[in-house]
């Protein structure tokens, strides 16, 4: 799954860690999520896209997606 957790991550000006905190979860997980390397959960993806303030579908998309 892509994702922009990283570019948005950074325009809030948020650390790896402190978005990390935030979501309740490790900095390894949000490495990984960054990565590509793991998909979140339903219930983790709510609770980014709550923290970025914006739907998941402009966090998060299928590999085989356009955008």
């Amino acid at each position: 799954m892509k994702n922009h957790l990283k570019t948005l991550r950074a325009e809030m000006g948020l650390s790896q860690q402190a978005l990390a905190s935030r979501a309740d979860v490790s900095r390894q997980t949000i490495i990984a999520i960054e990565k590509g390397k793991y998909d979140p959960s339903l219930p983790l993806a709510f609770k980014l896209a709550s923290i970025f303030g914006r739907p998941i579908e402009e966090i998060f998309s299928p590999e085989d997606a356009d955008t």
